[in-house]
């Protein structure tokens, strides 16, 4: 059984991305041992303050990886790789150990973390509103789960 952390920075606030999200959490219970964690995000006011709170959601996102050295770290990324549902789910199914994905917040990722782990994936070539980028995110590890047990919901 897989066991994954979503981290992210922020909640889900809109209540229909929420809805979506617990319905594929609901659906990957019997498959995976999934926690959510979620981190403050920092508020800026202006384009100046941008810099210093994405250095600080930084800095929060490396203590927390900190305390999980032995996962696997993949950080949802822009310009990360673009890989079909099925080498998704391939990718994931070759995975010996636990893994925690790592979505951002408004402003995305500071430098530091994009230095430090190199493993990197993009839901695609489109950009998503954080909050979509983790519903998108758990529907793709739901259709990973699909794949490997050859389900019909993918297709």
């Amino acid at each position: 059984m897989l066991n994954i952390i979503i981290l992210s920075v922020g909640k889900i606030k809109e209540k229909y991305f929420q809805e979506a999200f617990d319905e594929y959490f609901k659906r990957l219970k019997p498959y995976a041992k999934i926690e959510v964690q979620e981190l403050k995000p920092e508020p800026f006011m202006s384009d100046s303050d941008k810099e210093k709170s994405k250095k600080i959601e930084g800095e929060r996102i490396l203590k927390f990886l900190d305390n999980h050295k032995d996962r696997e770290v993949i950080i949802l990324d822009e310009n990360g790789r673009n890989i079909s549902s099925v080498k998704f789910s391939e990718y994931l199914f070759g995975i010996n150990r636990q893994i925690v994905f790592v979505v951002g917040g408004t402003l995305g990722f500071s430098d530091d973390v994009l230095k430090k782990y190199k493993n990197k994936v993009s839901l695609s070539d489109m950009t998503f509103p954080h909050e979509m980028a983790k519903v998108i995110l758990i529907e793709q590890v739901y259709r990973a789960f699909a794949i490997s047990k050859g389900k019909r919901y993918h297709y």
